[in-house]
């Protein structure tokens, strides 16, 4: 999920939207009926390779994408496999949903546990997230489904845990319950409207540097001061 080090030119979010569309197939391998199309593998696939195929697809296409063959395809596989592990798409779906879920609350609360200052932890929070680059793709791309009934709840959930967590760093931070409640929907507000401005609304890109003075103004303006 993370941008690769060496890529300082621009900012990891808008960097990800665009090599999420370069990474889909071209209109002519559609047209042949080989789009995401491997060799035949060998040995079989585990329920977590199907999900994260679905979750790289979800990244590429959006949530209607999901669909059995064209994994199969990419997965260079037959649709058996698939039914060895899942009754459906539907399940395949929840899923992969659950498995974005589950490796978000690791990789991103499970580094941030260990820092006992609620400001510095508060501060890795910014950078860790700044510099994500799938996980929001896959966000965005499910702001887009929430009338589908796998993708709602996941949402929910998610939500919930990262304002609650928010609200909890305010509070350790030296905030009020209200102040704190207050600071952690403002940043969260704020976070789904860069998304939406960078992912879907196709904002100008920021270079690096306006990008990182960016993300230090976000953190001096809603970090409380020591």
């Amino acid at each position: 999920m993370n941008q690769p080090a060496s890529n300082k030119s621009e900012p990891a979010l808008d960097t990800a939207s665009v090599d999420a569309k370069s990474s889909a197939p071209s209109a002519s391998a559609k047209s042949e009926g080989k789009a995401d199309a491997k060799p035949e593998r060998s040995g079989r696939l585990s329920a977590d390779d199907w999900a994260q195929a679905a979750l790289d697809l979800i990244a590429e296409q959006g949530v209607a994408a999901v669909a059995v063959e064209p994994l199969a395809r990419r997965l260079g596989v037959t649709k058996g496999s698939f039914y060895w592990h899942f009754p459906s798409r539907d399940a395949l779906l929840v899923a992969a949903l659950e498995r974005w879920e589950k490796v978000e609350q690791e990789t991103v609360f499970g580094q941030l546990e260990p820092i006992p200052d609620p400001r510095q932890r508060l501060r890795s929070l910014f950078h860790l997230v700044a510099h994500e680059v799938k996980s929001h793709i896959i966000y965005s791309e499910l702001l887009k489904a929430l009338d589908h009934p796998a993708v709602q709840p996941v949402i929910g959930r998610v939500s919930e845990r990262r304002l609650d967590y928010l609200t909890a760093s305010f509070r350790q931070a030296g905030l009020s319950r209200t102040d704190a409640q207050h600071r952690a929907r403002l940043l969260y507000a704020a976070y789904v409207g860069f998304l939406q401005l960078n992912l879907q609304l196709h904002q100008t890109r920021m270079q690096h540097d306006e990008f990182e003075a960016y993300v230090e103004h976000m953190m001096a303006t809603l970090i409380p001061s020591s």
